[in-house]
């Protein structure tokens, strides 16, 4: 179902068609009777008599042509909430299947600015759906006609709001593609194709990847018939030479655990192993869409872990890029070993002020935090309580996980400089993250976003209908226009 938003000037008649109207968190519809006749006010104040007004929005069905829906505003409302009741009136006109419906917008009273914009952003997050390989798709049109001048958007905020929902949508695209299109071959294409957008884009093959000292990462990647790549996109908005935000993302684009394979049940998910990196993707081009005033560069590690006659063993030990050696425990423990090269590389060529790392890691952050917090390790508490500020803003939460140097002899090695899993048991996400922080070799402020339980949704969200989310996208945006830009 395609949407397709119109604004229009006052209309002096009542609308006969489908209506959109808001109210204040008690419902009272007095201030409508402009825009409804009096057999709807009657029938529809009737109803709210007896309905729970702890809803934030109501649908009533007038006759077959004709919805009213009321929307509820209340006092301490968020720009998030608002984004939210957009989705909400999304998720009601998908079922409803009518072709038009009038929003108007003079009889919002609310302290938030832009309120119009944030609904229809939330709508509209809210409508994405990845259909490309259904052979029957659906092909209905729905208008959704905003009247009225009050709350009109911005050309600048129009823009904001169409780079931010262009990259989750880049990224949701990424994560929804089966294994067999989005290997790291295809990826590297992908990514490539956003230098028109003006990122400059590098791509590191195998080849490169062997001159530099990379054997982490391809390590990870030997087993497959596919390529392994680092791919680097630059977006420069300043015009001096300042530091760059840096964004690491893990790209494991299927997951089969290697030697150390996984239990089959599920192991279909596995292609949305890639989502740290896609969520570094899509806020690269978000970036660019909008031409962000800031110098920022994104990193991912592109890999497929497969079994085969040439993968890694467990018992093998590697050199990473920073020099220090690994012991292969786990081959199933794959995306810190591609992390590990692609930290190491980005803080030596980039220098940045910041890096923030986003991955699929660990199963374990599913049984701390469930799929409501992605779990937030940092070396900085200044970086740590930006990105959890940022996350509540946009309701991209984020929890502070704990980092110490006692978990450190959980994954010391007797063969080699460290293992890549902690053998004991037990603080798997943290000892994890441990093992990141090791490949920080200059004290760079770095924040590690475990997003195994935020990536990909069974059931849906509150902007997602089910599927890749594209977590990550808007709170990194977030954190960049509040504390950066």
């Amino acid at each position: 179902m395609s949407i397709q938003i119109n604004f229009k000037k006052n209309l002096l008649k009542k609308i006969s068609t489908n209506l959109v109207l808001f109210v204040d968190e008690n419902f009272n519809i007095s201030g409508l009777k402009k825009h409804i006749s009096k057999h709807e006010f009657s029938y529809i104040s009737d109803l709210l008599k007896t309905s729970d007004l702890k809803k934030d929005l109501f649908s009533f069905q007038i006759n077959s042509n004709k919805t009213i829906f009321l929307v509820s505003i209340k006092k301490d409302i968020k720009t998030s909430d608002v984004e939210n009741l957009g989705a909400n009136f999304h998720a009601h006109i998908y079922y409803d299947r009518k072709s038009d419906y009038f929003v108007i917008s003079e009889n919002i009273n609310s302290k938030i600015k832009n309120f119009i914009g944030y609904f229809l952003h939330g709508l509209r997050l809210k409508s994405y759906e990845f259909n490309i390989y259904k052979s029957k798709k659906d092909k209905k049109s729905v208008s959704i006609n905003i009247i009225g001048n009050k709350n009109k958007i911005s050309t600048q905020d129009q823009l904001r709001f169409k780079a931010l929902e262009e990259g989750t949508f880049f990224a949701r695209d990424l994560v929804s593609e089966p294994g067999n299109i989005l290997h790291p071959d295809e990826y590297a294409k992908r990514i490539n194709s956003l230098k028109k957008f003006g990122l400059k884009i590098n791509i590191y093959n195998e080849k490169k990847l062997k001159k530099l000292g990379m054997n982490a990462l391809l390590g990870v990647g030997q087993g497959s018939i596919r390529g392994s790549y680092l791919v680097t996109m630059e977006w420069k908005g300043l015009k001096n030479n300042s530091k760059p935000l840096a964004f690491v993302g893990k790209g494991v684009c299927f997951d089969t655990g290697g030697i150390s394979l996984k239990p089959a049940k599920f192991m279909e998910d596995m292609t949305y192993d890639m989502a740290g990196s896609a969520t570094v993707v899509g806020l690269m081009k978000n970036l660019a869409v909008r031409k962000a005033k800031i110098n920022a560069v994104g990193v991912v590690g592109l890999v497929e872990n497969m079994p085969g006659g040439n993968a890694q063993r467990p018992g093998d030990i590697v050199k990473s890029y920073s020099g220090k050696t690994i012991e292969i425990l786990n081959t199933d423990a794959e995306g810190r070993l591609v992390l590990a090269d692609a930290l190491t590389f980005t803080e030596k060529k980039f220098k940045p002020e910041f890096m923030v790392d986003l991955a699929t890691l660990t199963g374990a952050i599913i049984v701390s935090l469930g799929s409501e917090y992605a779990g937030l390790f940092s070396n900085n508490d200044k970086l740590s309580n930006q990105l959890i500020n940022a996350g509540e803003t946009v309701d991209e939460k984020l929890w502070r996980m704990p980092l110490h140097k006692n978990f450190d002899k959980l994954i010391d090695s007797k063969n080699a400089d460290m293992q890549n899993i902690n053998y004991v048991g037990g603080a798997g996400s943290t000892t994890a993250a441990q093992f990141l922080q090791r490949f920080i070799l200059h004290k760079t402020p770095w924040a590690h976003l475990d997003i195994a339980g935020m990536a990909f949704s069974k059931y849906g969200g509150a902007l997602n209908s089910g599927g890749a989310t594209g977590y990550g996208v808007r709170l990194l945006n977030k954190l960049i226009e509040e504390y950066y830009e």
